[in-house]
Formats: structure tokens, sequence, C-alpha cells
């Protein structure tokens, strides 16, 4: 029993602060449901946070799959994060993350706050009790939908809900690398380091209880400062963006994903304490390694950071109205209910992680393209009110190799937390929600989320039957592109109006009647082919553009007409959005909606994928 106790109220709770369920809060808080989320740890982000420090990968495989980057929150927060820490520390993106949860209309956070229990009846859970370290506090928290972003689906596990671990046999869904038969088998968790380079040779001096590596070991863990692909069955080739290969970093100084243990352990969540403990004895293990055995180009690297917070990869998976399958990934499918998609190959790891010296740490199931994940994924078959987000999704073992990652478990959580939002609004179950799915898919792109196969046909858009036009643009990015209703680079489809020049780089849309006009959204390009997440990983930097991604539209002047007269204007400056929201005000009768770029980042054209009015 704590000092304190508090009963709190909400429409949406979300357990768990990572990517996912911080998608999810945002995105149920700014459709108007009264939200709280609940994270046991003191930072947002999970395995993108200050704590472990992986850079947030996701369907563009390190740019092996070109135009395939996750929009909609996640990009806002990156943007964010671009614009004001240029050189990508942790730390500042802690406080960027924290800020977007913090100053959220409609959204409560608990820091430090552990879930402890929920309060469950008649298929229903109705209340979580939880404890904050720092306040002495216990809460019991009432909620009308809950979603499950632990990681560990805990949520939904205390809740009595279904679940799975490790990997189903080949034959239970028709997965051809599936192994043959069902195990218990996880991928291991990581702890990751990071160096410094002094500017002068620097001692290691190896503490008794690491673990020594020869280079024998680690014969098939790329070690040096090298960038190459893992073919399928691990042999590295040369990477080329767009090959459809995933990309392989290795720094010496930015710590290695394969320091990977626990795959073959009893319980990864039970052991997680002892874990972590091996996990630091490997990582100061392969340290003494790289600094005491052979020349490995480390004489001046000292030892900067040590994560003491392991990385989970794997661990529960919650049983929905559908479990994705490796054919749905592999084939490419787009379901009726889509609401998020993924890209990222099936990476299978080795099931004793660092400890399988004689293999390589990971076999890469190489796929092209991208596949969709139904909303059907999204929500427990079990309990009524209850909704997952994360790594915890439906789906088989062999399918969660690709959904894993946070690019992916992120825009699965807007797309979750928007469902919420709308249960919430029509009193329905998130099952019930599948009903009005061509609402929550058209909330969802309106929001700049991607759902392939999909495209905007919101009858509420002014601008679709708009005619547009434009005093200049290339061959094949014509202006009417802006409202066909895909926001992006498609295959050879550029989907966007660009200009010749930026002399010339004014959009006019005339809409189909003069009709009052409360909000213009205009939707840039900030190149969803380069990478602008924070890594620690030297190589991946590198091949980031310093600054705002140069395509990206800087100045910019949005006007509403009518009659040929200005009623309305605003001048941007310095814009670092993909996204722009401009409200109204006032709502003002137009007939015609004018933009006019004035500069970018760095190219000398305009590019606008789409304009929407309401």
């Amino acid at each position: 029993m704590s000092i304190n106790y508090v009963e709190k109220s909400y429409d949406v709770v979300v357990v768990g602060g990572g990517l996912s369920g911080m998608c999810a809060a945002i995105a149920a808080a700014r459709h108007g449901a009264n939200t709280c989320i609940i994270q046991n740890r003191s930072v947002y982000g999970g395995n993108a946070s200050s704590e472990v420090r992986m850079h947030i990968v996701g369907a563009s495989s390190h740019t092996a799959k070109s135009d395939l980057a996750e929009t909609g929150i996640l990009l806002e927060m990156l943007m964010e994060n671009k614009r004001r820490n240029p050189y990508a520390s942790f730390p500042v993106f802690d406080s960027i993350l924290w800020e977007f949860i913090h100053f959220q209309e409609n959204l409560t956070p608990y820091l430090n706050t552990n879930m402890d229990d929920a309060v469950v009846e008649d298929g229903k859970i109705t209340a979580v009790i939880c404890h904050q370290n720092t306040t002495e506090t216990e809460f019991k928290i009432f909620g009308k939908i809950f979603v499950d972003a632990t990681g560990h689906g805990t949520l939904g596990t205390i809740a009595g809900c279904e679940s799975r671990w490790g990997s189903e046999g080949k034959d239970a869904h028709g997965e051809p690398n599936a192994p043959d038969m069902a195990n218990d088998d996880t991928q291991g968790n990581t702890i990751m380091f990071s160096a410094i380079d002094r500017g002068e040779p620097v001692k290691f001096i190896k503490p008794k209880w690491a673990y020594t590596f020869s280079e024998e070991d680690l014969k098939y863990r790329g070690h040096s400062n090298s960038i190459g692909s893992h073919a399928d069955g691990g042999e590295l080739v040369e990477f080329e963006e767009g090959s459809g290969r995933l990309p392989a970093f290795f720094n010496v100084d930015s710590g290695y994903w394969w320091i990977e243990v626990g795959g073959d352990w009893d319980d990864i969540i039970r052991q997680g304490e002892e874990l972590r403990d091996e996990l630091v004895k490997c990582v100061y293990g392969v340290w003494d390694h790289l600094k005491n055995q052979g020349d490995h180009g480390v004489d001046t690297l000292d030892l900067d950071w040590v994560g003491m917070v392991p990385g989970y990869r794997e661990s529960r998976r919650l049983v929905g109205d559908y479990l994705l399958t490796e054919m749905d990934v592999r084939e490419n499918r787009i379901f009726d209910d889509a609401v998020a998609y993924g890209g990222w190959q099936m990476d299978q790891h080795v099931r004793r992680g660092i400890w399988d010296f004689d293999k390589v740490p990971s076999r890469i199931l190489n796929f092209p393209g991208c596949y969709t994940i139904p909303y059907r994924c999204f929500y427990s078959n079990q309990v009524s009110n209850l909704m997952m987000a994360g790594r915890d999704i439906s789906t088989t073992k062999m399918a969660f190799g690709s959904t894993r990652v946070m690019g992916t478990c992120a825009i699965g959580g807007q797309a979750v937390g928007t469902a919420a939002a709308i249960a919430i609004a029509k009193g329905c179950t998130p099952a019930e929600v599948g009903n009005h799915i061509d609402e929550l898919q058209q909330t969802l792109l309106k929001d700049d989320c991607y759902i392939p196969g999909f495209a905007n046909h919101d009858p509420a858009d002014l601008c679709r039957g708009a005619k547009v036009t434009a005093a200049s643009f290339k061959e094949g990015c014509e202006p009417e592109n802006v409202i066909n209703g895909v926001a992006r680079r498609v295959g050879k489809n550029e989907n966007a109006w660009e200009s010749v020049g930026l002399e010339n780089a004014v959009l006019t849309l005339a809409l189909a009647e003069a009709s009052e006009v409360k909000q213009i959204r205009v939707t840039f390009d900030p190149n969803l082919t380069k990478e602008i997440m924070p890594s620690m990983t030297r190589n991946v930097r590198e091949r980031q553009v310093k600054g705002m991604p140069h395509e990206l539209v800087k100045d910019y002047k949005v006007e509403a007409l009518l009659g040929g007269e200005v009623v309305w204007s605003k001048d941007i400056a310095e814009n670092y959005q993909r996204l722009n929201i401009h409200d109204l005000e006032t709502a003002v009768k137009c007939d015609t909606i004018r933009i006019t770029a004035l500069s970018t980042h760095g190219i000398d054209s305009a590019r606008i994928y789409e304009v929407r009015a309401y």
C-alpha cells in the first residue's frame, strides 16, 4: 500500500510509453478523447530513448526500400528533433518526446508509474492499479478503452487474454520459413554502448567479471568500421540505396545489436535482471576484445556510455481477430481493413545470440515492397475494450520478425489511438470500429499516415473537386497531383507537383464553388527516401543530410481568395514539417486557394504532395 491513494478516470488509458504508446495516446487525445499514458520509466521512447539508444527503423529498411518511411505523428517528432537537435543527442531527443506528451491537450502523463494489476468485470477492463515511485502514490485509473503498449502484452495477460510465445511450426499457418516444430525461443535482449575519441591513447582495464571473446568467436559478427548488406544466408554484399537489401552497419564506437542474449532462456521477462547482468559482462568483454586483443584501430577510443536498460525484441504476442502471417508479409497483402503497413525484412535471430559463435547472428528474409496490417490485429478477441499497440500485436513469429521494429509499431500505435477515439465518440467497442473502417482509414490519411492501396476520398475535403493549375511544373509532377489522393511517391508515380525553379512556384486550386473554409492543410516533400532518425551509429549519421531535408519547402504563403480578391492570407517562415495545418480564426468564404513557395531548405524547386481544405 502506498502512502497516497488517488482515483482517476479517462476515456482512453494507454499503458506503455514507447513510440507505439506515445503515438496511440497523442492520436486519441488529438481526436477528442480524454486520455492518459502510463509509463514505468522516467523517459518516453522505449528502445529509442536515452536509456537504450536504438535507432528507429521501419519499412524503408535503412533506405533499402525507397519512399516507404513512416509519416504521421512519428515523422512530426523526428522533424522536430531534426530541427532542434542537429547532433542527435539522445537526452535532447528525450526532452522532445516528453514535450509531445506533456503539452498535448486532453492527455495526462504518468511517468515513473508501474501498472501492477487490472480490474476485469464481464470481459472488460474497468480499471488498472498503478503505483508511482516518485510520489509514493497508488492510482486506480478507470477507463473506457485500454491500450496495451507494454511490449510484453502485460496488461492483456493480467486481464486473461490469450497470448503467443515463441514460434509456430511450419504447418500451423503454412509458413515455409517457420521451424518444422513449434518452440519457445524468442529473439534476445541487447545492451548498447558508445565510445568517444580522446585524441590520445586510452588504456582499458578489463573487469575481472567480464567475458573473454576471441577473434574466432566473433568471426561472423562484424566489429570493424564498415558498411555492407546481409544477403540471404548472411553473406555480406555491397549495399546500394533502393536495392531492397538491408544494410548492416559496423562502427566500433557505437554499439552492436548482435550483443544479444536470452533467446534460449526459459522466460525472457521473468529473467530480465539476470539477462541484464549477463549482457553487461558481454559488452565489457567485447570492448576488451576491441581494445586489448589485436589491432582494431581503437587505441584512442574510450568507453563513454553503457546502457543499463536492455532493449527487448520479443516476448508475448496477444491474439486479435486476425493473425498476420509470413505469407501476408511476403506477398504484400493489401487488406480491406488495412490501417498500417510494414516493410522491414523478416529477420530471424539465432537462439543463443552472441553465444552461437558458429552462426551468423541473424537470418535475413528479404522480400520486395511492403504489406499492410489489418485493423483486426490491433484489438483483443477476448477482452472487449482492450487494444494492442507495438510489438505485442496479433502476428505469428515469422511476421513478427518484420512488424516488431519501432517505425512500424509507431504508425500502428497512431492507428490504434485514432480507432480508440472513434470508439469513444460512437460508444462502441474497438471491434465494432471495424464497421466504420472507411472513416478510420480516411482519418489516418488526413493525419498524414500512409496506407498502401488506399487514397483520400474524404467527401468533406473541398479540394477534391478543385481545378488545379500552376505557374510552372515539371513533366510527371503536374499540379493536379496534389488532389489525386496519394501523398507520396509510389513506384514511378511522383504524386507531387514540382515547380520549375522558385520564381514561378505558385499553385492555385479553384474550388468547385465558393465555400466556407475553416482549415487548409498542405503536405510538402521531406524526401521519404532519406533517414532522419537519431542514431549512435556513425555510418548511419554520416548518410543523413545535414540540417533539414533539402526538398522541404522553407518559406511560403497561403491565401484564400474570393472573386480574385484575397480574403485571408498567412506567411510562413522557417517551415520544418511535412504536414502543415492552418486553422483560420474565423471561417472565410472563398472560391480559390493559392500557395506560393518562396524558398526551400536546399533545392531550387518547390514540391507539394497534397492540399486539402475544410
